[in-house]
C-alpha cells in the first residue's frame, strides 16, 4: 500500500488515477470474440467455455431440472437470507415508482410523461471465485418492478459445467427461467447479437472484469444499451478521530478482496487513526481466504493523512468513488459536500457490505470516476420515459404564433405551415 502525508494538491490528479490495463490488446480480443459469436453462435460459446473456463457444456441453456434442484443444494439459512434481502431491495426500489402528472403548460396545452419498461434486458452475473448471486437480486428485482417482459441471465459455469446453485435459486426466486452457461465477453456478445439459444436483448446490465467492461462498451456499436461502464470495485473511506480502525480496515479489505484490480482509498485527519488503520489492515489481511488477491489490490491502493475534513471531501469528489464511507462523528453536516459518489455509507456502523447485500439500495454502481456523470442502477434504469402532449384547437391558437415565428426564424417553413394550415 502507498501512504501519503499531507500531499500537495498539484499531486492529486495523479493520485486519483485507477490501475490501468492495456486497452489495445483487449479491444482486439473483444472484436475476435464478437465475430466468433456472430458466426458460430452457441458453438462459439461452448468452445469459449472450454477455452476460458475449462468447462464442458454440451448445452448452453440451464435446464428446468437444474433450476429446481438448486433449492436442495443450499442451506436453509442462506435461503432465508436471500429472501430477506429481496424484500428490502423490493421495498426500496418500489419507492422509486412515480405517478404520472399532467401539466398544463399553456391553456389547453397538456403535456405529460409515462414510463415504459425496456422489453428485453440481459443480466450478467459474475461467477468463478466469487459467484455474485446478490447481483441477481439487484438487477432482477427492479427489472420485474419495471415490467420488463423478458429477462435473460448469463453466468459462467464451473469446471463441471454447472452454475452455482445460489445463483440458480435466486434467479428462480425472482422468476427468471432463461439462464445460460456462458461468461466473460462472450456472454455480452451473445446477448448483443443473439444465438440459437440466447435471445438478443435491448439493454445489458451487470458488473464484471475488464473484459466484460470492454465487451459492454463494444456492444453499444450494435445499438444495445448498457447500464454503465462499471469496472473493478473501489471504496473510499473518510475518517476522523472517532473512527474505529478495525471497522475501517474491514471495509477497505471487503473491497480489496473483490480482485487484484480493485482499489481502496483511506483518508483521515488523525495520525493515530491513520497508523492504527494501516496496522489493522495488515492484521486482518492474514486471516482472509482471498488474502493474496486482496494484497495485490492493496499494492496500488492509497492511504492519505490530510489537513482537514473539507480537503478530504475535495479529494473524494475528484476521485468520485463507487462506494464512499464517512466514518465521521458529525457526518450529516458533511453530506452537502458530496458531489460525486455511487453510494454513501454514514457512520461507524454503516458498513459497505450492507449495501452490497441487504439494506435495500442497489450495489450496481459506477466505478473508475464515472460517478461524476452516472448514477447507480435503479428502477429508472429499466424504463424509457415517453413524453405526450395534447393540444385542443384553442391550445394551438394560444401558442401557434410563437411556433410560427420561431420556425420561420430557423428557416423551417414546413414546420411553420404545420401550424398555419390548422389556424386558417
Amino acid at each position: 500500500m502507498k501512504t501519503y502525508r499531507f500531499p500537495a494538491k498539484k499531486t492529486w490528479p495523479e493520485l486519483v488515477k485507477r490501475p490501468v490495463f492495456e486497452r489495445k490488446e483487449i479491444s482486439g480480443l473483444i472484436t475476435e470474440i464478437f465475430e466468433a459469436v456472430e458466426k458460430d453462435g452457441d458453438n462459439a460459446l461452448i468452445n469459449f467455455n472450454k477455452k476460458f473456463d475449462k468447462a464442458i457444456t454440451p448445452h448452453i441453456a440451464v435446464s428446468e431440472a437444474e433450476i429446481n434442484n438448486s433449492e436442495n443444494e443450499i442451506s436453509d439459512d442462506l435461503k432465508r437470507a436471500i429472501r430477506q434481502a429481496k424484500e428490502n431491495i423490493l421495498k426500496f426500489h418500489a419507492s422509486q415508482i412515480t405517478k404520472t402528472e399532467k401539466i398544463e403548460t399553456a391553456k389547453e396545452v397538456i403535456c405529460w410523461r409515462e414510463n415504459r419498461a425496456i422489453e428485453k434486458v440481459g443480466i450478467y452475473i459474475p461467477g468463478g471465485t466469487a459467484p455474485l448471486f446478490s447481483t441477481v437480486l439487484m438487477l432482477a428485482v427492479p427489472a420485474n418492478l419495471a415490467g420488463c417482459k423478458e429477462i435473460i441471465l448469463c453466468t459462467p459455469p464451473d469446471r463441471n459445467g454447472n452454475i452455482n446453485p445460489a445463483i440458480l435459486f435466486t434467479a428462480k426466486l425472482c422468476g427468471i427461467t432463461k439462464i445460460f452457461k456462458t461468461g466473460g465477453a462472450q456472454a455480452i456478445a451473445a446477448m448483443t447479437l443473439g444465438t440459437t439459444s440466447i435471445p438478443k436483448v435491448y439493454k445489458i446490465f451487470g458488473p464484471g472484469n475488464q473484459f466484460v467492461v470492454a465487451a459492454k462498451e463494444y456492444a453499444q456499436r450494435y445499438g444495445v444499451a448498457i447500464d454503465m461502464p462499471a469496472g473493478p470495485s473501489e471504496v473510499l473511506v473518510i475518517a476522523d478521530r472517532q473512527a474505529i480502525p478495525d471497522f475501517c480496515a474491514a471495509d477497505l479489505l471487503s473491497q480489496a478482496e473483490h480482485g487484484s484490480d480493485s482499489q481502496v482509498v483511506f483518508i483521515t485527519t488523525d495520525l493515530k487513526i491513520f497508523t492504527e488503520t494501516i496496522e489493522a489492515v495488515e492484521k486482518q489481511l492474514g486471516n482472509l481466504p482471498r488474502n493474496e488477491m486482496a494484497r495485490q489490490a492493496l499494492d496500488h491502493s492509497i492511504f492519505i493523512l490530510i489537513d482537514s475534513i473539507e480537503e478530504a471531501f475535495e479529494f473524494s469528489n475528484l476521485y468520485a468513488p463507487e462506494h464512499l464511507i464517512l466514518a465521521l462523528e458529525d457526518f450529516e453536516k458533511f453530506i452537502p459536500m458530496i458531489d460525486n459518489a455511487g453510494s454513501v455509507f454514514l457512520g461507524n456502523y454503516s458498513c459497505e457490505s450492507a449495501g452490497d447485500y441487504a439494506s435495500g439500495t442497489n450495489h450496481t454502481l459506477p466505478t473508475n470516476a464515472y460517478a461524476r456523470n452516472y448514477s447507480g442502477v435503479s428502477l429508472d434504469s429499466f424504463v424509457k420515459k415517453i413524453t405526450f402532449q395534447h393540444l385542443s384547437k384553442e391550445g394551438l391558437e394560444n401558442i401557434g404564433k410563437t411556433i410560427e415565428i420561431m420556425a420561420e426564424a430557423e428557416g423551417l417553413i414546413a414546420h411553420k405551415n404545420a401550424v398555419s394550415i390548422r389556424l386558417k
